[in-house]
């Protein structure tokens, strides 16, 4: 064969053009069925189900907050200088940068470019690079938003927000996408892991909060914050290992360098005594094999070593601790417990005959109640009496399924003004005498992607509800299963008239007057409450006096609640978002004032996490439907129950007045 140098193509040959293997982008596996490539130029991506992340994963396209303080961390034996927020480590070696030109930060810098090696590529003094054929480029400014259908649609907000509101906007993005993955599964009766799906689209399309590893609190993660999958740990900076237990890094403590712990979850899978919810003894990695023959000693190695680090150099560690889900037999929630220290450490044999490395944490005082707080109302739903002071058991009257608990922590008030409770609408004219909703001729029940059955049709050919009960998207009305279908109660889409579900406790605010909370978790997605009382006469009302407390109005939502359904256009899919501009009210309205429900004590929030949302299932009516309430994102526990009451000013709002906004987010409008 002749040399590559002395080649020379006959008649009927062509020279390849064949590109070196370095100038190839590497891609990786993606989960079957969803394209991750948005652009013409293949993307870099690494998704990683299991195990540890690489350390910055994912870096150098997500806002940074705050304060910056250099620091110096070692990745793969190599030393590493970066920058910290609020004193925070972010570990972010060059290593994990493996870009090509296009790549870019939200906050504007510059990245490195790297090599197979992983060593440091020298930066570009000027505005423009050199491209790997010589060519001199650009380098194109940071791109937030995704254009789609003509429509700008931006993800995150920008890097000067709130790291709340980015930790959010990623939490609902990744809530959107695994809804209408499950959604997907369910009618090709696939048992696919919708979380991984959505979460190595998350990773595939740069869409992450608080990369890079960091020791101590993570921006816009609050204690108490709950969770239903590892890989929402993972999306929003708090945990890196989608499946491992033990998160660690390698950073300098002054002139020493060590492998310190950074977070664990506690989740039930090693022998944990977390019965004190400011203590818990934690069980090391390692040797607990499900199959018995391979069990073996754990080894003082990875996570392990970390955690004995940790010990002597006493660093905090986040803790997020796993408890059974109250509504799912076999689920799981984690709720992040804030920070903790090791006091001690030893090994001793566990049941299954293995010796195992035990570590004794203890929280740092000072810190608002996460764990404890979960303990708290588990308690009193098992026994309510045990809630302390208590108004009124029940304000329902036994209306509702469960009682619905009156409480006063703050002042001498005795309760809210007089009504009727009434766990129904009353509308102007008997349902009989209104327009009739079609049913559907399903047997037993209701089936997802059966194109046969009337509902679906109605729906827009999918189911509008989960397995569990979930909404997957916000419309502009849904229709539920009725009298006039022929499926049973059992079906799936039969939600929100099964009433409430919830133990709700109406309590005193401390400058909103009364509002609404509830003892269990609310999972995003999940139905709430409807809003009851008189369906009014819009020409016969005047909305001037005091009774426009207690009116609902179909006022446009703030930006907030129209992104409930953010995530569509990542998978290919036509975007269903809907602008202000676009929004169309309906012209029903009704008053709570003299009859109504829990939901008359919602008030209102410029960073709501409950929406409205019309349905339909006992009358044809589309002008006049019902206004049911469901969870925009994860409520944990004890958390004040809001929605948006609408912009003020807007047109939808007619000649509602105006007043002033108390709730206190970072985004208030001052006014609604």
């Amino acid at each position: 064969m002749d040399r590559a140098s002395n080649f020379i193509p006959g008649p009927y040959q062509e020279l390849v053009d064949a590109k070196p293997i370095r100038s190839l982008a590497p891609m990786f596996p993606a989960p079957l069925g969803i394209n991750v490539n948005q652009s013409s130029t293949p993307p870099l991506v690494c998704v990683t189900p299991v195990g540890q992340f690489p350390v910055g994963f994912g870096s150098g396209i997500l806002p940074t907050f705050g304060s910056t303080t250099a620091f110096t961390t070692t990745a793969n034996g190599v030393s590493y200088t970066g920058y910290t927020n609020n004193g925070a480590i972010d570990a972010t070696p060059i290593s994990a940068y493996k870009t090509r030109p296009g790549i870019v930060s939200l906050d504007g810098d510059e990245p490195y470019s790297g090599s197979a090696s992983g060593r440091k590529s020298k930066r570009s003094s000027g505005s423009a690079a050199d491209g790997s054929n010589g060519v001199k480029f650009k380098r194109p400014k940071p791109v937030y938003k995704n254009f789609v259908a003509g429509k700008e649609l931006a993800f995150l907000p920008p890097s000067s927000s709130d790291p709340r509101e980015v930790v959010e906007a990623v939490h609902m993005t990744f809530e959107a996408l695994r809804r209408r993955h499950l959604q997907l599964d369910e009618i090709q009766e696939t048992s696919k892991r919708a979380d991984l799906k959505a979460g190595a689209i998350m990773m595939a399309s740069n869409i992450r909060a608080n990369v890079g590893k960091r020791v101590g609190l993570v921006p816009g993660v609050e204690i108490g914050d709950i969770f239903y999958f590892r890989m929402e740990l993972c999306i929003i900076g708090l945990h890196a290992p989608s499946m491992g237990g033990i998160d660690y890094m390698s950073a300098k403590f002054g002139s020493d360098e060590d492998s310190v712990a950074i977070c664990i979850v506690a989740a039930g899978g090693y022998e944990n005594v977390d019965d004190d919810t400011d203590t818990l003894v934690y069980s090391g990695s390692g040797g607990n094999s499900r199959n018995s023959e391979e069990r073996h000693d754990q080894k003082l190695e990875r996570g392990n070593l970390a955690l004995e680090r940790s010990l002597h150099r006493k660093n905090e560690i986040r803790v997020v601790r796993g408890f059974r889900d109250p509504f799912c037999l076999t689920g799981k929630i984690y709720i992040y417990d804030g920070l903790y220290k090791i006091q001690e450490s030893w090994k001793e044999r566990t049941k299954s005959g293995i010796n195992c490395f035990k570590y004794k944490l203890l929280r740092e005082p000072g810190q608002p109640d996460g764990a404890a707080l979960w303990k708290m109302t588990q308690g009193w739903i098992d026994n309510p009496a045990s809630r302390g002071r208590v108004i009124l058991p029940d304000l329902s009257s036994a209306a509702e399924s469960l009682p619905v608990c009156l409480v006063n922590e703050v002042d001498h008030e005795k309760g809210p003004g007089h009504f009727t409770y009434a766990s129904q609408v009353k509308y102007l004219r008997p349902l009989s005498s209104m327009k009739p909703l079609q049913g559907c001729g399903c047997q037993s029940v209701c089936l997802p992607g059966d194109p046969n059955c009337a509902c679906g049709q109605h729906n827009g050919g999918d189911l509008p509800y989960s397995s569990s009960g979930l909404l997957a998207c916000r419309k502009p009305i849904i229709y539920e299963c009725g009298d006039a279908c022929h499926c049973t109660t059992n079906c799936r889409n039969r939600v929100t008239q099964k009433g409430v579900r919830f133990h709700f406790e109406v309590f005193r605010t401390a400058n909103r007057g009364w509002g609404l909370r509830c003892w269990d978790p609310i999972r995003a997605g999940a139905f709430i409450c409807e809003y009851t009382g008189e369906v009014i006469d819009e020409l016969k009302v005047n909305l001037d006096d005091s009774e426009d407390d207690y009116i609902f109005q179909t006022v446009c939502p703030g930006e907030k609640t129209l992104k409930f359904n953010f995530g569509p256009e990542l998978i290919g899919e036509e975007s269903t978002y809907v602008s202000a501009d676009e929004f169309e009210p309906l012209p029903i309205k009704i008053s709570a004032k003299k009859m109504g429900n829990v939901s008359r004590f919602m008030n209102h929030s410029c960073s709501p996490n409950v929406f409205w949302q019309p349905v339909q299932h006992d009358h044809g009516d589309d002008s006049h439907p019902h206004i049911m309430f469901f969870a925009l994102k994860h409520i944990p526990p004890m958390t004040e129950l809001t929605f948006d009451y609408g912009v003020a000013g807007s047109e939808s709002s007619g000649s509602r007045r105006t007043k002033n906004c108390f709730c206190g987010s970072s985004n208030c409008r001052g006014v609604f």
